[in-house]
C-alpha cells in the first residue's frame, strides 16, 4: 500500500503477547530483564530522538510510584510504559503533539498511540465504576480490577464514523470552528448505542449537512489516541446536494469537485482549502477517494 494511503498511528510492529499478560510471574520476569525498555516520555507526549522515532531507555528510569503497562515485544525487547502518579487527571493535547506527529512514522505512532490511549484510561479510572472502591492494575496494564466487589474493568474504545457524502462525482467538506484557519475536513460523529455504522453514517449526515444517504460503504478504520477513539472512514451516496447546515456543529460546508480535491491534497496554489494531515484519517479518506478513478 502506499504511503500516502496508510492510515496514520497503524502498522506497530509490536507484539502484545497476549498471554503474557495474564503470567504474573512471566511479566516480572520481562520487566526485570536488562533488554526491557520503557517508552520515554514528557508528561504524555513522547520524546523523539535525532531521526524522529520514539525514544527508549533502561527499565531503571522508571518512577518508584508509577504502574507499568507492559506493551509488548518488539525486536526480541519487552516494552513497557508507565502511569506515573503526577499526571493530571485526563490527559490534555499539547501544542507539541501535532508537530511530532508530522514527524512520526505511522508505525511509530502506532505503538505511541496504544501507550497513550492506556495510559489516559488508568489515570481517569483509578476507582471501580460499580462501588466506588480505589482498584488495581492487572493483565498487565490492560485492566483493573476492584478488590472489593471483584468487579474488573477494561480500557473503553470509542467508536467513530467519518464519511464523505458523495454526489454526481462531487464530495462534502465541512469545517469546525476549532479547525486552523482553512482547514476542512470530512464530516464525523460518534456512533450511538443501538447504532450500526452504515445507521451513525446516515444519521451525522443528516444532523449535521440535512442530506440523507442511500447507500454507505466502508473503507478503512484506525485508531486516533485523543483519548482513544477507533475511526471508521466511509463514503456515502446521497439523495440530493442540497445542504441544510447545523451551525451548531459546523462553521461551514460545501461541495468539491474530484479536480477540487487533487489541487487540495497535491498542495497546489489557489487550492480551495487547507487537507487534514496525513495522521488524520480524513487525509486517507480523500487519498482512497482519489484513487478510485
Amino acid at each position: 500500500m502506499s504511503s500516502n494511503h496508510r492510515p496514520g498511528f497503524t502498522g506497530s510492529t509490536l507484539d502484545r503477547e497476549d498471554l503474557v499478560r495474564t503470567n504474573p510471574e512471566r511479566l516480572a520476569a520481562l520487566a526485570g530483564s536488562l533488554s526491557a525498555r520503557l517508552l520515554a516520555l514528557d508528561g504524555i507526549d513522547p520524546i523523539l530522538d535525532d531521526q524522529g522515532l520514539l525514544t527508549w531507555k533502561s527499565m531503571a528510569e522508571s518512577d518508584p510510584g508509577s504502574e507499568l503497562i507492559f506493551l509488548g515485544v518488539q525486536d526480541g525487547k519487552p516494552r513497557f510504559t508507565e502511569v506515573r502518579p503526577d499526571l493530571p487527571q485526563g490527559a490534555a493535547r499539547s501544542r507539541a503533539i501535532f508537530r511530532m506527529l508530522d514527524i512520526l512514522p505511522p508505525e511509530e505512532a502506532s505503538t505511541y498511540a496504544a501507550a497513550r490511549s492506556l495510559i489516559d484510561w488508568h489515570v481517569r479510572h483509578g476507582f471501580c465504576a460499580q462501588c466506588g472502591t480505589p482498584t488495581e492494575i492487572f493483565r498487565g496494564g490492560w485492566g483493573r480490577n476492584c478488590g472489593q466487589c471483584k468487579a474488573e474493568h477494561y480500557p473503553r474504545v470509542d467508536p467513530v464514523v467519518i464519511m464523505l457524502a458523495e454526489h454526481e462525482g462531487r464530495v462534502l467538506v465541512g469545517r469546525q470552528p476549532a479547525y486552523p484557519p482553512q482547514r476542512y475536513s470530512a464530516l464525523a460523529g460518534f456512533l450511538e448505542p443501538g447504532e450500526s455504522i452504515e445507521e451513525a453514517v446516515a444519521r451525522e449526515l443528516h444532523e449535521e449537512a440535512g442530506v440523507k444517504a442511500l447507500a454507505v460503504r466502508y473503507v478503512v478504520s484506525q485508531p486516533w489516541p485523543f483519548p482513544s477513539s477507533l475511526m471508521m472512514a466511509c463514503v456515502a451516496q446521497v439523495e440530493s446536494d442540497a445542504l441544510t447546515i447545523d451551525y451548531t456543529e459546523l462553521e461551514d460546508a460545501f461541495w468539491v469537485t474530484r479536480a477540487e480535491v487533487a489541487a487540495v491534497m497535491n498542495g497546489e496554489a489557489g487550492a480551495k482549502f487547507l487537507p487534514p494531515p496525513p495522521y488524520a484519517i480524513a487525509h486517507t479518506l480523500f487519498r482512497r477517494w482519489l484513487a478510485e478513478t
